[in-house]
């Protein structure tokens, strides 16, 4: 085949013009984006229920909403949580579901539920959750001073969000901090009582007076005219002329009987940014964006803000192109110094300059045409597939210099240039295929991984297949073709003498090679204790998921324990912020409970999330300190998490699950089991290394008793005390104004006053028309009870969390203790996903080394040679450990991926090796001079100084290309930092140490006598 297409170059030459002019227009329209477009298997129902208990929430909602759910296909877990005001609902579902024929699913459940929910309930609302969820920037939208900020609110919501969903690319604009207009009505209680007025007679007057005719039409001869009431009120000095009827008869303008004016809505939430009140609007994109064209469009569009409205300030903040252009970057620099070290090392090895132009042509067009593989398979340009194209460029250089020093190696034989290429490509074109299947059996596996990472795994699994695949077709048709049009009609003989650099080299391995095999039984047991040394380093390196960043941004989530409003909360992170004094970048705070449509947590008026960036390393660990001791000084109640501001890798990965969680139901009740019972209880509790779960975390209330007998007596009814109750201490809205689509609330204004004063003196009216004070019928109690009521498929449960090492020694004891309480036990957490995910992954493992191994047999002919192979691999992984561990490093992702970067260059050499020493062997059989034991020991010599060249060749390349990284700084820099430590670390060591290995377990382990058959 390859004769076949070097006779035709032009018809190669054009065809693969062709697929390059096709890739780039494919990489043209491929989205670009931070992470795959992948659908999370998680569906959040939230439910908003004013001024309503847990207990209210979890009975009459969150209960009929998970039995209707059940039913559910693919459902594997769900859990509720009820707070005051506020519940929700997680359903997970197994990884095969298709999520948006589930989230269709999910609507029309709670479309069918809604006639049970109760009728001042509004419709709970379903997020389907996304990675492009992830907002891409936030956008700080901060009033200046005098600047009404309701009209700033107005603007954001009817003018800002509109014209950046305009974008080309944006998905959906969030907003957070928006604050509403109202029209309170403050009775002036003595007015009304003197008058002998109640507060009911000014709401029904207010409510006449907005009353509308709805579907009322009269006829006019042929014409019919809908009737509209003129009396409709549009501002508070409409409300004020209402006229008022008193008991004597007299008509009173309702603005003499209470103050009507526009105010701003009591806040459930607050964004500031600084120590500014300002709102915040997300951005984010579409799947199939490309990133880095939105984030220019965005910061254009924020530009004309700024000069269209001079009375606002407008900043960027968060954005997540930084790890996209890092990565980006990353792959730039890796290109540009491979290929200035490829061409210097090659001519330092070759020493001609065409042979570095050659790679210097394959390696671009290699990368440019695996895009059109990315467009086939759907897949966009991000961080993982970016990774996968990382690591197959080594591979892609490696069989590039393979490639052509073979074609060299054949011309300095004496063949025609021409037969030189055919038989150089010809003669490793079998090796490398193996070369490359093994690779592809260590990462194809990985994409049947369950979870995140398994559909993470599929674009860097597509990725390395399209750079690997695309790199044997450069390396087996167009390298030899420019070989063959650049050396072809070239006049200069051929240098046949090597380049002094490399006679050293070679020099310092035939003097190792010389030593290793007159003891060839020690340099063995060397080899035999290197592998597990070196192996054993590894539990010396410390494990993570992604490496240690330097991060300068921190995040802070702190809940204060206590029953304060969204002012006292405001207030008290104003405080903590005044108290750093400036000294940071950026601080924005999302107060209370947030107006995002897409926030899926937990909403709670005594929370609170800040985000800071600092200057830099050291103040930002000074003031986190500061921030901790200021914490637990002031507020030893709160509970808070502080630390490294998660980036979109972390807010995919993070878990919301607890470590290891201990749940118990009460099986005689079906309720939570009461404080004062469970107490004691948990004083029993077989540890005392555990924290309460929500279901156990208790608040303080105040508790409203109806005296009954009173009431009777009295003749007032029940209903009218709870009304009266209310207005005075709820959000009691008489009538809504609606003009335009704009909807502004008529409330009655709720007192500041104490509630024990305002018992005191509120008068209720009985059947007599006697008045009495509210307090006389009402008692009241503080008391502690439970902050969130937790369920999940099987009912309501409490859990504790378990915090110490090895919790599964507990399992005995703490059944025991369930058993003995008559509940009903079980163990849920990250522990158990943990677990399965890793017996998962090293079955899957095994699952890539057996592959390996059946595709080397298959190549060799042999059962014993791919073992060889495989014992190889030892020595490079100790290598790269052994650097991890000098340098500081740790076990993560980024150190992963580098050792399959080098476990893949070392097995494409070990391949090749062990394939060059059984064509020599059967070459040499035929000498009937020889003996068996000498063909094999000449075998093994040639073998090792012919594969010498191309392995150092790729390995100094690798290594030089790559020393840049460990010395530069930023975010791309450190992460990719362990990559480079562990692709270094096994190529010098490794690839040392191998160099040798190899010849020496073949002689140990190859059968002598073999009548070898011609590769």
């Amino acid at each position: 085949m390859v004769r076949f297409l070097l006779a035709r170059p032009i018809a190669v030459f054009m065809t693969f013009m062709a697929l390059i002019v096709f890739s780039i227009i494919a990489l043209r329209l491929l989205p670009i984006s931070l992470l795959p477009p992948i659908d999370v298997p998680q569906i959040v129902v939230k439910v908003n229920y004013p001024n309503a208990s847990p207990e209210a929430i979890e009975q009459n909602v969150l209960r009929p909403i998970r039995e209707g759910m059940v039913t559910l296909n693919g459902l594997e877990d769900m859990d509720s949580k009820a707070g005051s005001e506020v519940g929700t609902i997680r359903l997970t579902f197994d990884y095969s579901t298709r999520m948006e024929l589930a989230y269709i699913d999910v609507n029309e459940k709670i479309d069918r539920l809604t006639n049970s929910f109760p009728q001042d309930l509004g419709r709970p609302e379903v997020i389907r959750i996304n990675t492009s969820d992830i907002p891409v920037a936030r956008v700080q939208v901060i009033p200046k001073e005098g600047i009404d900020e309701v009209e700033v609110s107005l603007l954001s919501e009817n003018v800002l969000k509109k014209r950046i969903e305009q974008l080309p690319g944006v998905s959906l604009v969030d907003i957070n901090g928006k604050k509403e207009r109202i029209i309170t009505v403050a009775p002036n209680a003595d007015v009304l009582n003197s008058l002998g007025l109640t507060q009911e007679n000014l709401t029904q007057a207010i409510s006449s007076g907005n009353s509308d005719l709805s579907g009322i039409s009269v006829k006019d001869g042929q014409f019919r005219y809908y009737l509209r009431l003129a009396t409709r009120v549009n501002s508070p000095s409409d409300i004020e002329q209402l006229p008022v009827r008193a008991p004597s008869g007299a008509i009173i303008p309702l603005g003499k009987l209470a103050e009507v004016k526009y105010e701003t809505k009591e806040m459930l939430g607050y964004h500031l940014y600084g120590e500014q009140e300002g709102l915040v609007i997300t951005v984010h994109k579409q799947a199939s964006a490309k990133m880095n064209e939105l984030m220019p469009e965005l910061k254009a569009a924020l530009e004309l803000f700024r000069t269209d409205y001079p009375q606002v300030n407008f900043e960027l903040t968060q954005d997540q192109s930084n790890l996209l252009n890092a990565a980006i970057s990353n792959l730039e620099t890796s290109l540009l110094f491979g290929g200035i070290f490829a061409f210097a090392v090659l001519f330092l090895f070759m020493k001609d300059y065409r042979l570095p132009l050659i790679i210097g042509v394959s390696l671009p067009s290699s990368l440019v045409i695996s895009f059109l593989v990315f467009y086939f398979f759907d897949l966009s340009i991000n961080i993982i597939s970016l990774s996968g194209l990382a690591l197959g460029i080594g591979m892609l250089i490696d069989n590039a210099i393979i490639v052509l020093d073979n074609i060299t190696r054949k011309r300095d034989a004496g063949l025609s240039i021409f037969d030189a290429c055919v038989e150089g490509v010809n003669e490793v074109m079998g090796a490398l295929i193996s070369s490359v299947m093994t690779t592809l059996a260590v990462f194809v596996p990985l994409v049947f991984l369950s979870g995140i990472s398994g559909a993470l795994f599929f674009d860097q699994a597509v990725a390395v297949t399209a750079i690997l695949s695309v790199s044997l077709a450069v390396a087996f048709i167009l390298l030899p073709m420019l070989y063959l049009l650049l050396f072809g009609r070239s006049k200069k003989a051929m240098d046949k003498e090597e380049g002094p650099f490399f006679r050293g080299v070679l020099k310092v391995y035939e003097s190792g090679y010389r030593r290793i095999t007159k003891n060839r039984k020690l340099a063995f047991l060397f080899f035999a204790i290197l592998i597990p040394l070196g192996l054993g380093i590894s539990q010396m390196l410390e494990t993570e998921g992604l490496p240690e960043i330097e991060k300068l941004d921190a995040t802070l989530d702190v809940d204060w324990n206590e029953p304060i409003s969204a002012i006292e909360n405001r207030d008290r992170v104003l405080t903590m912020v005044k108290q750093l004094n400036g000294k940071y970048e950026q601080v924005e705070s999302d107060i209370g409970v947030r107006q995002f449509l897409l926030f899926d947590g937990e909403n709670s008026i005594q929370q609170a999330f800040l985000y800071f960036l600092f200057p830099d390393q050291e103040s930002k660990s000074n003031q986190m300190e500061s921030l901790r001791t200021f914490l637990k000084e002031n507020y030893p109640a709160a509970t808070f998490t502080l630390g490294d501001a998660p980036n979109a890798f972390d807010q995919l990965f993070n878990s919301s699950l607890p470590y290891y969680e201990v749940r118990w139901k009460d099986l005689a009740s079906k309720k939570p089991v009461e404080e004062k019972q469970m107490d004691p209880w948990l004083s029993q509790f077989p540890t005392d290394n555990w924290e309460r779960g929500p279901g156990l975390q208790k608040e303080s209330s105040v508790v409203f008793t109806l005296s009954a007998d009173k009431l009777a007596i009295y003749q007032i009814p029940v209903s009218s005390v709870q009304d009266q109750i209310s207005k005075l201490f709820g959000s009691y809205t008489i009538t809504d104004i609606k003009r335009f689509g704009e909807i502004t609330p008529i409330k009655l204004k709720e007192p500041n006053a104490r509630f024990e004063d305002l018992l005191r003196t509120t008068r209720i009216s009985a059947s007599d028309s006697a008045s009495y004070t509210l307090g006389e019928f009402i008692e009241y109690e503080y008391e502690d009870h439970y902050k969130y009521v937790t369920a999940d498929k099987g009912g309501i449960y409490q859990s504790v969390y378990l915090n110490g090492a090895n919790p599964e020694r507990l399992q005995s004891s703490i059944f025991q203790w369930g058993v003995e309480k008559n509940l009903s036990i079980e163990m849920a957490g990250q522990y158990f996903k943990d677990r399965e995910n890793l017996i998962q992954l090293i079955s899957i493992l095994l699952i890539s080394v057996l592959l390996l191994y059946f595709i080397l047999a298959a190549q060799f002919e042999s059962f014993i040679q791919p073992l060889i192979v495989v014992f190889t691999l030892p020595l490079g992984i100790g290598g790269a450990f052994f650097v991890l561990w000098v340098f500081g490093g740790s076990l993560n992702v980024m150190s992963a991926i580098g050792l399959v970067v080098m476990l893949g260059i070392m097995v494409n050499d070990a391949i090749l090796k062990i394939d060059t020493i059984n064509r020599l062997r059967a070459n040499y059989h035929a000498d009937d001079s020889l003996t068996e034991e000498e063909s094999l020991e000449k075998a093994l010599h040639e073998a090792g100084q012919i594969r010498l060249k191309p392995i150092m060749m790729t390995s100094i390349t690798t290594i030089l290309a790559l020393i840049p990284i460990v010395f530069s700084s930023g975010l791309g820099a450190d992460l990719q930092r362990p990559l480079v430590l562990a692709v270094i670390g096994g190529l010098t060591i490794g690839t040392i140490t191998a160099l040798y290995f190899v010849p020496l377990a073949y002689w140990f382990f190859v059968p002598k006598k073999k009548k070898m058959v011609n590769a």
